[in-house]
């Protein structure tokens, strides 16, 4: 280790990364319940960014606990010989609309039961609060970080909680238009650190040809099909 380095100076990167597709034939909004895994195309995509990273310097691979991202991790993990780690603080972020159908056209927003719930989109009332989502992603980020000193790591999480933590990265305000969300599956969201300090946050889609279109960042929802479905 160089003299610059033991003071803090290297350069390490942080790959957060979305998992692929999910197998949700029913349209359930997931979140953090267990038994959903990686479809066939959401396995691809992961074998592609896995042939993405191949040639880069990753020392560390970190999962959320839920089983499409430990999927998601498992060939990248191979491709360089680690093991996964599992952090929960990378899991989804709660939702009481859990275990609900809630896409597009289903009339879901109608129903007087859910009202309720939606009161408050800026912490948001639905769900965990904004904050404590920007809390234990940036602490999760910080120990991939530590655990990659000085080279890259991948931690696999989940579109809300990703995107979250970098619009607090950006200093963007955290409430938001969900469509407008630029983290699309098997995404690449990655913090660059200086030391400790994060200098730059980049993005990349390896996998942008296998995502079906109206899955995109920025795309409008097929009649029947919600984005928050592959969260």
């Amino acid at each position: 280790m160089s003299g610059s380095e033991k003071n803090g100076d290297e350069i390490t990167v942080v790959h957060l990364m979305r998992h692929g597709e999910v197998h949700n034939p029913e349209g359930v909004l997931y979140g953090r319940r267990p038994g959903y895994h990686l479809s066939d195309l959401g396995r691809k995509m992961a074998d592609r960014v896995a042939e993405h990273l191949a040639e880069r310097d990753i020392t560390h691979v970190v999962a959320s606990p839920l089983e499409r991202a430990q999927e998601t991790a498992a060939p990248i993990a191979g491709a360089h010989g680690l093991e996964i780690a599992t952090d929960q603080r990378l899991i989804e972020a709660a939702n009481v609309f859990e275990g609900k159908t809630f896409g597009v056209g289903d009339g879901a927003l109608k129903k007087p039961g859910n009202w309720k719930y939606l009161t408050n989109p800026f912490r948001p009332s639905w769900g965990e609060p904004y904050i404590e989502q920007v809390v234990r992603m940036m602490a999760a980020l910080g120990a991939a970080r530590d655990a990659a000193r000085g080279h890259e790591a991948v931690a696999v999480s989940h579109q809300l909680p990703i995107w979250i933590v970098r619009s607090f990265a950006e200093r963007r305000r955290l409430w938001h238009d969900p469509r407008k969300r630029q983290c699309t599956l098997a995404s690449l969201t990655s913090f660059t650190f200086h030391g400790d300090k994060i200098i730059s946050v980049g993005y990349s889609e390896p996998a942008r040809d296998l995502v079906p279109s109206h899955l995109l960042a920025g795309a409008k929802p097929a009649k029947g099909k919600s984005k928050a479905f592959g969260a």
